[in-house]
């Protein structure tokens, strides 16, 4: 990864449309999202160093340290194919994981081009949690929002096999939402102090969240 492109952070909470929109600004600017649950997964199977030790701690049902994370991280923005930059997905989380990844990025002469905050309403994104489900190649979608043009069958690879998590229940929805606004909504402050942040109102179309997005991220990766 060259030392000029683009690190992107999306800041929101669970249904805020993080993913989805990291998938538009890949096709749009040939980023490549980070997500630190595919990382870990990835480098376990790979069998990496950081990828050992990350196996042996979560075989012993604990959570991964913000060490292994980062060095995860690390391998992966060593790989080529993150030369155009990168949009990280899950990570960081609190104000002491960020501190962590401006070192790890300082160390390689690169820092944090933007930080960008979906903005919601709370109430709202427990409706859209609950709603939505995927496709087994990864497509998203929603009862109310998203439907396939065709019932049952993806738009994307045609396939019929659809799940949904079984966290997004209202319930669970909202104890995301207060765990996410006492643990990651402080990043908001850090970042803004950084410089680097940006808002944007995330509870219109995904279309013309998609527009403004591109715009922000165009005028911070020329």
């Amino acid at each position: 990864m060259t030392a000029q492109a683009p690190v992107l952070i999306l800041l929101g909470p669970p249904g805020a449309g993080k993913g989805t929109q990291a998938r538009m600004l890949e096709e749009d600017f040939g980023l490549v999202q980070l997500s630190t649950g595919d990382l870990l997964r990835a480098a376990v199977a790979a069998g990496t160093e950081a990828g050992k030790r990350a196996k042996a701690v979560m075989e012993a049902g604990q959570l991964v340290s913000d060490e292994i994370v980062l060095a995860i991280l690390k391998d992966r923005m060593a790989q080529p194919d993150v030369a155009k930059g990168i949009i990280l997905d899950g990570f960081p989380r609190t104000a002491g994981q960020a501190a962590a990844l401006d070192a790890l990025l300082a160390a390689t002469g690169q820092k944090v081009t933007a930080a960008i905050s979906l903005e919601v309403d709370d109430e709202a994104m427990v409706g859209r949690v609950s709603g939505r489900y995927t496709c087994a190649c990864g497509e998203g979608y929603h009862d109310e929002f998203k439907q396939p043009a065709v019932a049952g069958v993806c738009d994307k690879c045609g396939g019929s096999s659809f799940k949904r998590r079984a966290d997004d229940n209202a319930e669970t929805v909202r104890e995301r939402l207060k765990a996410y606004h006492a643990q990651t909504a402080p990043l908001i402050a850090y970042y803004d102090g950084k410089g680097v942040l940006e808002k944007l109102d995330a509870m219109g179309a995904i279309a013309e969240i998609r527009s403004s997005l591109g715009r922000i991220v165009a005028g911070v990766a020329a």
